[in-house]
């Protein structure tokens, strides 16, 4: 009997169109995970005023990511999921879901049954946890197979920060670009809102002091910071880099609540003011290139660091659809 392999990416639009980007992130915003504030609020937050006028943009920001095979986290996906699907033999039967719109969850768990497999294994491919993405993602699995009569045997893949074939594969792609030519390397996460990280602490822990993150502990094992911490803390050792060669930060902030922080644009300000002129930014928090590395780091925080006085930014590359990161996770999932 075959095992199922479930796995599941954020999600993307259909295509760069208003309508379609109003689609997904009415999806996205509406996810109590995501926007985690009372239902009527969250709604009227969503539907009344950041969907309407944020669509516009994100569309726009949506058409200069778009490529002639589409989203890349899309293209990427399909095309990994081909290569595991074939590492793996007639033993497995291999999936792609997106938590929000197309593929969704609920059709590739409907796949994997029609496809009777015994056993359902779910691979998020955040490395990090967060309740707002692996969170959610289990959520959505659990929900749709809760509305089956028979539920198949499960396996969910909490997080793997410090995987050694994942951090393996990020070193070697920035070991492309000449390192030695870098005044300072970024390590930029997905920003997450302070309290997410508040509601998820059950020991009393989170942001009590300055470095209550740096240090992975059966405390904070499922802090999100402190995960992005550890990631951050096995590729500095294993290219060499001295605290000062590198800073924590985190991006995409939405809302005026405080987020994680640092900020990386506030970052990029304080280190051009400080004179340094070539950054090389890793994004190990996303295991495919999208909206947040290709547009926001390559194109926005570029033109911004220019703009300063930087001379250069470049971003190291995703794992992507990668034969080497089709191979790791086939393994892992064997």
């Amino acid at each position: 009997m075959a095992t199922g392999i479930l796995l599941i990416n954020l999600g993307t639009p259909d295509e760069p169109s208003r309508a379609a980007v109003y689609r997904y992130l009415k999806q996205f915003l509406l996810d109590p995970r995501v926007i985690d504030i009372n239902p009527f609020a969250r709604n009227l937050l969503v539907r009344g005023i950041i969907v309407p006028f944020r669509s516009g943009q994100s569309a726009k920001l949506y058409k200069e990511l778009w490529t002639e095979k589409g989203s890349p986290l899309k293209y990427h996906g399909v095309s990994l999921r081909k290569q595991v699907q074939q590492l793996l033999g007639n033993e497995y039967v291999v999936e792609l879901a997106m938590r929000y719109q197309s593929p969704s969850i609920e059709s590739a768990i409907e796949k994997l049954m029609q496809a009777k497999v015994s056993k359902i294994k779910v691979f998020p491919m955040f490395p990090q946890y967060a309740s707002a993405s692996t969170g959610s993602a289990h959520q959505e699995v659990m929900r749709v197979l809760s509305g089956l009569q028979i539920i198949p045997e499960l396996e969910f893949i909490n997080s793997y920060p410090t995987w050694q074939p994942m951090i393996d594969l990020f070193v070697a792609n920035s070991r492309k670009y000449d390192l030695a030519q870098y005044d300072h390397f970024l390590f930029s996460y997905h920003g997450l809102p302070q309290r997410q990280l508040r509601k998820a602490d059950t020991f009393n822990h989170c942001l009590k002091c300055a470095d209550c993150c740096k240090t992975l502990t059966p405390v904070n094992q499922f802090c999100y910071s402190a995960q992005c911490h550890a990631t951050t803390r096995v590729i500095v050792d294993q290219m060499g880099l001295k605290p000062e060669q590198y800073t924590i930060c985190f991006q995409s902030r939405l809302g005026r609540d405080p987020w994680v922080q640092p900020y990386t644009a506030q970052v990029l300000e304080e280190l051009a003011k400080s004179g340094t002129k070539r950054i090389l930014v890793f994004c190990p928090a996303f295991t495919a290139d999208c909206l947040e590395t290709t547009v926001e780091v390559s194109i926005e925080y570029h033109e911004a660091f220019l703009k300063m006085g930087g001379e250069q930014l470049d971003l190291v590359e995703s794992l992507n659809d990668s034969p080497a990161w089709a191979e790791a996770l086939a393994k892992r999932l064997r």
